[in-house]
């Protein structure tokens, strides 16, 4: 397993990912948006999520393709960014065909940035020009860490942000994830630098430090957000060919990297999920050994993700929390 060219979601050929961020609002909203059609799935382990169109994404459900996927800040206020996206896309003339009538399906999820010191005082909401942004930005290039939804995101001690990662498997599959980091818990360990995510590491794409060589793990977590004001949310994509049970069990499979890398996660105040996202463009060789690969891969890359998205976020007037950089690194 190696990183793919860019060491992005977008190393995964059709999908293009855009930004757009309010420094003043200090939020932003991200859209991933594919050349054409693709296979979506989503599993939800947090307990306070917040989403939109997630269950026609059940392998039941009649819809079979998606055009985009969204992830944002501004809590429910921020699942408009959603609307915003399946403006650019009805401009566009993609949709689910119904008729003479194309209806773009826009599946999201949000985060709780609602008490970060931004201006909130906004008398129309202002995420459904921030998905339209995010829409029209999107391309094969894109910021990670203080952008799009993950600009004003926080974890227990640290400033969150936007991550991603890749790799390329011997099958030539490649697999990628895009993350958000707005989480209760620690993506280090204890008070020093090194981060959770630290295995899975490849290069110094977060540092080098290696893992934390005195931890005490019988440590018990503080409560540092109150209910409601957390969560991480994420997209883990594939060039390979499957179904929307297999793209499902794909987004099951990385909530282990979300494990790895934030601790703890899945709590009763996160609303931590993941959407998977299938191009197909490469066949599956080996139905079984392939799909046991890519989950084994969207775990890796998003534990990956994670830890480049706290590494990466720079520091802002009014910040209530340091970045890793100002407080472990150079600045």
């Amino acid at each position: 397993m190696r990183p793919g060219l860019r060491n992005l979601i977008t190393d995964v050929a059709g999908v293009n990912v855009g930004n757009a961020e309010d420094h003043r609002l200090r939020s932003g909203a991200t859209a991933l948006v594919g050349d054409r059609p693709f296979v979506a799935g989503v599993h939800v382990m947090g307990g306070a999520p917040g989403t939109r169109e997630t269950d026609l994404l059940a392998p039941d459900r009649l819809v079979a393709e998606v055009d985009a996927l969204v992830l944002s800040g501004g809590s429910a206020f921020g699942l408009d960014a959603c609307s915003g996206v399946a403006d650019g896309l009805r401009a566009a003339g993609r949709g689910f065909a119904v008729g003479d009538q194309k209806v773009p399906i826009v599946p999201g999820a949000i985060l709780f940035d609602l008490l970060n010191g931004g201006d909130k005082g906004w008398a129309e909401n202002p995420y459904r020009a921030l998905g339209r942004a995010a829409f029209d930005a999107a391309d094969v290039t894109f910021g990670i860490g203080t952008a799009g939804a993950g600009t004003g995101a926080t974890t227990h001690d640290l400033k969150g942000g936007l991550g991603s990662a890749s790799a390329v498997l011997e099958s030539g599959i490649t697999v990628g994830a895009l993350v958000a980091v707005n989480a209760i818990g620690s993506v280090t360990a204890g008070t020093g630098p090194h981060f959770w995510a630290a295995p899975s590491e490849i290069g110094a794409e977060f540092g080098g430090l290696g893992p934390a060589v005195a931890h005490d793990p019988a440590a018990e977590p503080a409560l540092s957000k109150r209910q409601g004001e957390a969560t991480t949310i994420a997209i883990v994509a594939t060039d390979a060919a499957l179904d929307k049970a297999q793209a499902t069990r794909m987004a099951i499979a990385a909530h282990d990297g979300l494990a790895r890398a934030i601790v703890p996660a899945h709590t009763p105040f996160d609303g931590d999920l993941v959407f998977a996202a299938a191009t197909g463009a490469r066949p599956l060789t080996d139905p079984h050994a392939d799909a046991f690969l890519i989950g084994h891969a969207a775990a890796c890359c998003l534990a990956r993700a994670i830890a480049r998205a706290i590494y990466e976020a720079n520091a802002r007037p009014g910040d209530r929390v340091p970045t890793w950089q100002k407080r472990f690194g150079n600045g």
